[in-house]
């Protein structure tokens, strides 16, 4: 069993494993992460600006952004992001929550 400060520097390792991984293979769509793992890099950076909220420091969405995708977001859709197929649409509109 691992001290509370351990297990912190083990889970931001994890994360920072993660991110790189995801920054390795950007031709892994975020529609396709949303299909198949319910999560995309902007949940990820999402998460990474509630963290920060949560503990009283602010950064913007661009920001978090950054961080998760290692460069300005607008800069990774030109580079990385292609055109959502029919059929990728149609998962992500199937697997959404329903609208009240």
């Amino acid at each position: 069993m691992t001290d509370q400060t351990s297990q912190t520097e083990l889970e931001a390792a994890a994360f920072r494993r993660l991110v790189q991984h995801l920054r390795d293979r950007p031709e892994v769509q975020n529609i396709d992460l949303m299909n198949l793992a319910g999560f995309c890099r902007n949940c990820l950076s999402n998460w990474y600006a509630d963290a920060a909220a949560e503990r009283g420091q602010e950064i913007s969405k661009d920001a978090a952004r950054e961080r998760i995708y290692g460069m300005a977001y607008a800069d990774w859709k030109a580079l990385h992001q292609t055109e959502a197929t029919p059929e990728q649409q149609a998962a992500f509109a199937a697997k959404a929550p329903e609208k009240p």
